[in-house]
């Protein structure tokens, strides 16, 4: 009979938790050089490799935590499940570059009576830096079995699987003094003398390492920012123009020019209706093809992004943020959910948990959707190369774009409210290490698969209906002018609110609607809509898109998409973190700066460059007024009360 064996993975923040999670279930959890990373415990199996013989084991990855003494979410989430829900098995990880610090937690889970197993990991960096360490002096000032790994190579994780496995149900010895929780003073005395016995160092620690030689350049206060502009001007680059849109033209030229093609004629082989011929192959096959061929941008973007992380260098970025933050009323920490949010909004959205501050939490989930995620990157690509070919600006001005709205906004959110003074913020920085080929290769092919899925479920139902929906009316009946459609009844309701923004038609109004379902969706709407069977077509310069934009008007039409409300899948996310109350006043603070930016930048934009008032001035004007005066009267408003400690009730 099988036995189901329970193994909790445990430790510092940074210590390799998640790398180890990773190597023996077989996932792609997202890892980070910071606190934070897993912002919920997630259980799985163990793939074959690392499975043992009757024994079903399920593996626990628990947040990083310092102590079983909470201080933040993630440290309740942890000490919660081992104390309630008392797992078979504790593994440890001990990071190897900071050993002192992890042991702190350590002897704290020695006291809990539930077997523990020690994973000494980064035993690479140990060897590095020509460290001794008395494995079996330690085990024996632990009381616990000490198994060194390296978690990237995948490095002794056989022996510490079977040691847990073997660990289940005995009784190890308390070698460990009595300590209470709060004498951590004698404690870490306790674990001085542990690492004086166990441990020999070689490395003189005075010396000055390659990585601080590295900080003083990449991490300065004032040369790390352009620095940082620079490296996602050119992870831009190879995404939109380089490599990923050479792999992209390849895939819309194979989509046009052999997929859709040969779907008609297989379905005009099986005699299929028209209805659902047209459904199938110009709704779904054709707008999903729009959407699909711009998968390689995405993977090359996820796969520079991840090498960033990888290497140790996106940490040093919210050390760089953090007094700029602070200005703005948040802190460094509040970095880490936007560096998340670039590749998804909604775990950049989740991720804000781990912020202690309540106002810094708040301000930090309403302004991390600023942040250009994988799903915006298809609208991105698609208005550059029809309005702005050959020109590498337009991705990194975004992302610029961006930095400046949070930085604004957070002014702003603080006028507007008037929160309180922001707390402090510590990281550990990682070692700078070469970037692991075979992670950043994992992370983007993990991205592309929640890519296609998503296009393969919600989108492709909005294709179809957006399809169906253009070419009948209400009563069902097959129409020849979309301008009679169901599709254009409600598109004609929502053009005059973008009337201010120089949007002209019901045609764009439609497609922004569908973006809230998936931002994907803004692009295979359009080519839905235009009646584009060719994605190559769709691309073209000065091609059918011109009809609704100039490219002031586009460049407008851009900013609104990326810069209002996210997709309802992240606007759930910030209901979670949120609650009801300042959900709707976050959605309203995106929704309005999106839309005063598409705004100015259409009619001053159209006005320098073509020299005359663009569509819907006189309304742009009123709209204006009336903003102004709403957010002068709600800073006097806000201003007048007294300050308190929190204003989140």
């Amino acid at each position: 009979m099988m036995k189901t064996v329970k193994i909790a993975l445990t430790g510092n923040p940074n210590s390799g938790k998640t790398t180890l999670y990773n190597a023996v279930t077989g996932r792609t959890e997202y890892i980070g050089n910071w606190p934070g990373v897993t912002v919920q415990k997630k259980e799985t199996k163990l793939k074959r490799k690392y499975s043992c013989k009757n024994v079903d084991v399920r593996i626990v990855d628990l947040p990083g935590a310092y102590s079983i003494s909470p201080f933040t979410d993630e440290e309740a989430i942890t000490r919660n499940f081992i104390l309630n829900q008392r797992p078979d098995v504790i593994i440890n990880i001990i990071d190897g570059a900071n050993i002192s610090r992890s042991l702190y937690f350590t002897t704290q889970l020695l006291e809990l009576s539930i077997p523990v197993v020690t994973a000494l990991n980064k035993n690479d960096i140990i060897a590095k830096r020509q460290d001794i360490v008395n494995i079996p002096r330690l085990e024996q000032e632990l009381g616990c079995p000490v198994i060194p790994i390296t978690a990237t190579k995948e490095q002794g994780l056989i022996q510490l699987i079977t040691t847990a496995v073997e660990a289940v149900g005995k009784n190890q010895v308390q070698v460990l003094p009595p300590f209470a929780y709060s004498e951590s003073l004698l404690r870490q005395k306790y674990i001085d003398k542990i690492i004086k016995n166990t441990i020999t160092k070689k490395a003189d620690l005075s010396t000055t390492t390659l990585s601080d030689k590295l900080d003083k350049i990449i991490a300065h206060k004032w040369l790390g920012i352009p620095i940082f502009f620079a490296l996602m001007c050119l992870v831009y680059y190879l995404s939109i123009d380089g490599i990923g849109g050479y792999l992209s033209t390849y895939l819309n030229n194979f989509i046009t020019k052999i997929i859709i093609p040969d779907t008609a004629a297989f379905l005009a082989y099986l005699k299929v209706p028209p209805l659902l011929k047209g459904l199938v192959v110009n709704g779904a096959v054709a707008g999903l093809g729009a959407v699909i061929g711009f998968l390689p941008l995405i993977m090359i973007l996820f796969f520079c992004l991840s090498l960033l992380e990888d290497s140790g260098y996106m940490a040093r970025i919210a050390v760089i943020m953090d007094g700029h933050f602070k200005k703005i009323g948040l802190s460094g920490k509040s970095i880490i959910p936007m560096i998340i949010g670039s590749g998804c909004a909604i775990p950049g959205v989740m991720a804000v948990r781990t912020i202690e501050n309540v106002n810094e939490k708040r301000m930090t989930a309403i302004l991390t959707p600023f942040i250009p995620c994988g799903a915006k990157l298809p609208i991105i690509a698609l208005f550059a190369a029809v309005f702005y070919p050959k020109s590498s600006w337009v991705g990194p001005s975004i992302y610029f774009t961006a930095i400046i709205v949070i930085v604004l906004g957070g002014l702003l959110l603080q006028k507007l409210f008037l929160w309180e003074q922001t707390s402090s913020f510590v990281i550990e920085l990682p070692e700078y290490k070469i970037p692991s080929l075979k992670h950043a290769f994992n992370q983007m092919f993990y991205q592309a698969r929640n890519f296609i899925r998503k296009a393969s479920t919600i989108i492709l139902v909005m294709n179809t209906l957006v399809w169906f929906m253009q070419g009948h009316n209400y009563y069902l009946q097959p129409v020849a002018d979309q301008s009679v459609s169901m599709l254009s009844t409600i598109g004609n309701l929502v053009s005059p609110l973008l009337t201010p923004l120089g949007f002209v038609g019901w045609q764009p109004a439609v497609a922004i609607i569908t973006g809230f379902a998936a931002k994907e969706n803004v692009v295979a709407t359009l080519a839905i809509l235009l009646g584009i069977a060719s994605t190559d077509l769709l691309h073209t310069p000065g091609g059918p898109l011109a009809q609704f934009f100039n490219p002031v008007t586009a460049y407008a039409f851009l900013i609104f998409n990326l810069f209002a409300p996210p997709c309802f899948a992240a606007v759930s996310a910030m209901n979670a973190e949120l609650g009801r109350k300042w959900l709707l006043r976050g959605l309203a603070f995106q929704f309005c700066v999106g839309y005063i930016l598409a705004m100015i930048i259409s009619q001053i934009g159209t006005l320098i460059i073509y020299g005359k008032f663009a569509h819907g001035f006189q309304s742009a004007i009123i709209i204006s007024i009336l903003l102004f005066v709403i957010i002068i009267w709600k800073i006097r408003r806000t201003a007048l009360k007294p300050k308190k400690y929190s204003l989140f009730t």
